[in-house]
Order: C-alpha cells, then sequence, then structure tokens
C-alpha cells in the first residue's frame, strides 16, 4: 500500500510550498509480486549421470517442466486425476484414468519430495506393467503424476535409463 504525505517547506524566498512524498507500508515492503516467486530449481540427473539445474513452475507437473526445458523423459499418455485428496479425512474421487503409461519414469529425492501427492492405484499399475520389480524403488513415480510445490527447491531428480518406446 502506497501512502502520500504532503509537507510545507518554507522556501529561502520565504514563499510556503508543498512537497509531496510516497511512503510505502510494511505490507508492500517486499516489493510486487513476481513470477520468480512462481518458480523453484530442479536438479535433474540424466542416465549418463550428466546433472542439470532447471526452472520448475509451481503447480506444473515435472513432466511439462522437463519437457518445457528440453529433458526428454520418453512419451507421456494421462488421463484426468482419479481421485483428490481435499482432507485428512476426505479424498474425493474424481473418476478420471490416470496415468495410461509408465514411460515417464523418474525417482525424486531430497528437498520436498515428500510433499509429493500419494502414488495411486493407477500409478503403481502403470509403474508394475511396464518396468521390471528391481527397477522400481520407493522413490519410483511417474513424472506426469507429480507436480511441483515450493517446498520441492532444490529436489534431485533421476531419470533412469528409457524403455525402447520408438520402435515403427
Amino acid at each position: 500500500m502506497i501512502r502520500l504525505v504532503s509537507k510545507r517547506i518554507l522556501c529561502q524566498s520565504g514563499t510556503i510550498s508543498r512537497a509531496f512524498s510516497s511512503a510505502v507500508t510494511e505490507a508492500s515492503a517486499a516489493g510486487p509480486p513476481s513470477v520468480m516467486d512462481s518458480i523453484v530449481k530442479l536438479n535433474v540427473v540424466d542416465p549418463s549421470g550428466a546433472r542439470r539445474t532447471i526452472p520448475a513452475f509451481i503447480g506444473k507437473s515435472i513432466y511439462e517442466n522437463c519437457e518445457l526445458n528440453g529433458v526428454e523423459l520418453g512419451p507421456a499418455s494421462e488421463g484426468g486425476l482419479v481421485e483428490a485428496e481435499r482432507s485428512d479425512t476426505w479424498t474425493e474421487p474424481l473418476y478420471g484414468e490416470g496415468p495410461t503409461t509408465g514411460f515417464d519414469h523418474i525417482l525424486i529425492v531430497g528437498n520436498g519430495a515428500d510433499t509429493a501427492r500419494p502414488k495411486t492405484y493407477k500409478e503403481v499399475s502403470a509403474l508394475g506393467d511396464y518396468w521390471d520389480e528391481d527397477e522400481i524403488f520407493p522413490e519410483s513415480r511417474l513424472a506426469t503424476q507429480v507436480f511441483v510445490t515450493k517446498e520441492m527447491d532444490g529436489m534431485t531428480v533421476y531419470v533412469p535409463d528409457r524403455l525402447v518406446d520408438d520402435i515403427p
């Protein structure tokens, strides 16, 4: 909030004039909102071990953010959300298809990994259908099912070797 303050000033010539100044109150001392308030950094490690830090928009899935930054995760086929947790005691069924393929497998560790929504039964099913049991870990997720939160700033995303998906 900006407050306009008026002061009377006595000039050397003897005349009185007014001077206006704006005072910023404490509520907006940080300044106006910025796009940077909606962006966090994710560390992506590809199958060769190369590390890359990418900016990620809060509210978008890891798959969408990787696609925006040129990180290849393979094809994704996703229906609507299966369910949404509305409170500690109520989970609303949304009747979406959920993930329909498991090509976009990732492993998430570090900052904010625990803030990701729990795996749905469809996500667990898709991972099991496309990946061997020894390739699935507790940190395994589908990139289309993990939405970035502010707490995920600095989180590490491991991308395992891709499944063959380009056979004609």
